[in-house]
């Protein structure tokens, strides 16, 4: 407000200074004379003044046409002037313009429009590093694989487009299957970003497919240190890492080298069932046998699993059936109602022909928990107790379309595998493996209904009308030989598997 009033009060005092001026110099009686050429000019004061006012106006328009004309000479020889400024300005405002057009035709799905669009903007703004990523991007869009290829290489030349450049050509190896040259970009894309999560993922499975544990270890621990991985999982796939490693040192005949990584491994994640397995086993074969049965202990507190109980078992391979019972009711102490306890003991009191104990052990899993495992155990159990034929192939019979229990299933895409794998043999996700129950295949479970006539067998009419009818009975096999023979067997692998 105030300085409103003080610019309004300063312009009336210059129109008033103006006025006074003039009026000054019309009055005056005294006349300039100015003689050019031998001619005189006789001026008043004010339109000396006047004349004043117009030869300055001319001089600065004469020195402004002076600078134009220059202008013109250094444009036309190539130098920056304020003309060439001019038409850089209107090419950049083209050049982003159709840079722009681009952009939006490629998210609306016209990639030869985005195309065109990016070559008009590198016409104009001759910035490769803006428009050969959108060149490249729609290239790939309209399926040209080629053109694509050329333009990330291209960018490969540039410290600024280098990584963009890399990485294109890595998507485009991945996509094409070839995993050894994507392996080698991953490598050079790692090394120029070795923060980028995605890098760091893209590098870490390939290192993993092609068995590289100690790159992978690196890359794993470059991902903890950027902070793209929580800690504890990092020590749980540090862990899966290791005992890969260990496993490839086994294999090579360094078993020293398997024993510290094998450690190293169970060390970082105690529950991680292949490494507590392996760990022992190094133990055992090392003489350390309660540094074993303390390793297995521990991991089987945590995850119970056939392969820890087996390799407990390789620990005094030469003891009595009464005596493993013994050690083994030390082993599934801590849960002993667990599904995994529960199977084992049954297994072991079947090896020492122990069924009243056996089908104590088992409780009734055969209810909770039908699995075909546990189904067989019945069945052997059955036939250890002297129960017919007809009642131990009902069991089996039961065997056949029931759950085959916990196995080891692709978290990603539920493939189940016959073992531990540290990367998915279906969707090549790496450490997806988990001990669990598959949901059922109601296709396959029919299918092995349809099969029971060829695993079981009609019953015999004789032996048929003298045994009464039970609830578990078959009554379809071949021969009682068949029958017998198939029971025997299932005997002989609940033996070996308890043993």
């Amino acid at each position: 407000m105030l300085w409103s009033l003080i610019k309004i009060l300063l312009f009336v005092v210059l129109v008033a200074a103006l006025t006074f001026g003039a009026t000054f110099l019309s009055e005056t009686g005294e006349t300039i004379r100015i003689t050019v050429a031998a001619t005189e000019f006789t001026l008043t004061p004010l339109a000396a003044v006047i004349l004043m006012l117009v030869l300055l106006g001319s001089a600065w328009l004469l020195f402004k046409l002076a600078g134009l004309i220059l202008a013109c000479l250094k444009f036309l020889n190539g130098d920056e002037t304020a003309i060439s400024r001019y038409f850089s300005r209107n090419r950049e405002r083209k050049g982003f313009e159709a840079m722009a057009q681009g952009m939006n035709a490629l998210a609306a799905g016209d990639p030869r429009t985005a195309m065109s669009k990016a070559m008009r903007a590198e016409r104009y703004l001759h910035r490769p590093e803006l428009t050969n990523l959108l060149m490249a991007q729609a290239a790939e869009s309209s399926g040209d694989k080629q053109k694509a290829s050329e333009v990330y290489k291209s960018m490969l030349t540039e410290d600024q487009t280098k990584f963009i450049g890399v990485r294109g050509l890595l998507s485009q190896k991945l996509d094409e299957g070839d995993t050894a040259t994507a392996y080698a970009l991953a490598q050079k894309a790692f090394a120029l970003k070795p923060r980028n999560a995605e890098m760091q993922d893209t590098l870490l499975r390939l290192q993993a497919g092609a068995e590289d544990w100690a790159g992978a270890r690196k890359t794993l621990a470059a991902k903890l240190k950027s902070g793209t991985l929580p800690r504890d999982v990092h020590k749980r796939r540090d862990a899966v890492l290791a005992y890969c490693e260990a496993e490839d040192c086994i294999a090579s005949g360094d078993t020293a080298k398997a024993t510290t990584l094998a450690a190293d491994a169970n060390k970082l994640s105690p529950s991680f069932v292949p490494a507590a397995a392996l760990t022992a086993r190094t133990q055992t074969a090392a003489g350390q046998g309660r540094a074993a049965a303390k390793t297995i202990k521990k991991a089987w507190a945590e995850a119970p699993h056939p392969e820890l109980a087996a390799a407990y078992a390789e620990i005094d391979p030469k003891e009595t059936e009464a005596a493993r019972i013994k050690r083994f009711e030390q082993l599934v102490k801590p849960n002993p109602n667990h599904l995994e306890s529960k199977l084992v003991m049954a297994e072991l009191f079947i090896a020492a022909e122990d069924f009243p104990a056996a089908r104590r052990a088992l409780g009734d899993l055969y209810e909770t928990a039908p699995t075909a495992r546990s189904l067989t155990i019945m069945a052997a159990i059955e036939r250890g107790e002297g129960g017919s034929d007809a009642v131990v192939r009902g069991w089996l019979a039961k065997a056949v379309t029931a759950s085959r229990g916990p196995q080891w299933t692709c978290g990603n895409c539920n493939k189940i595998h016959s073992s531990w794998v540290p990367v998915c043999n279906n969707c090549d996700a790496f450490d997806s493996l988990a001990w669990v129950e598959p949901a059922e295949d109601e296709g396959s479970s029919a299918g092995s209904a349809e099969m029971l006539p060829l695993i079981v067998g009609l019953l015999e009419d004789d032996k048929g009308a003298d045994e009464p009818a039970d609830s578990n009975v078959v009554d379809i096999t071949p021969n009682a030989d068949a029958a017998e023979a198939s029971d025997a067997d299932t005997m002989e692998k609940n033996r070996a598997s308890a043993s």
